[in-house]
């Protein structure tokens, strides 16, 4: 198990140290933080009232069978356009 330390820099101290990084170790680095950030919108988004409603609305819009499967809209759009 890797050990966890937790510092304290400033934001200078902490953009020197990424430039002192190889590009591997920066990939690596965004990586992470891709990840974290996608984690935090995906906290933030499933929280939202609007975004809540909305899921709401397009689970009850399928229950009652007002919806298409993707497939079968394509079949559609492939049998307009012959």
């Amino acid at each position: 198990m890797p050990a966890i330390v937790k510092l304290q820099l400033s934001l200078e101290d902490l953009a020197q140290a990424i430039s002192s990084l190889n590009l591997e170790e920066k990939l690596q680095l965004q990586d992470i933080i891709e990840q974290q950030i996608f984690e935090a919108e995906e906290a933030v988004y499933e929280d939202d009232a609007e975004t809540q409603t909305e899921m709401q609305a397009v689970r009850a819009e399928y229950a009652s069978g007002d919806y298409i499967t993707i497939n079968e809209y394509i079949n559609n759009r492939s049998e307009q356009a012959s």
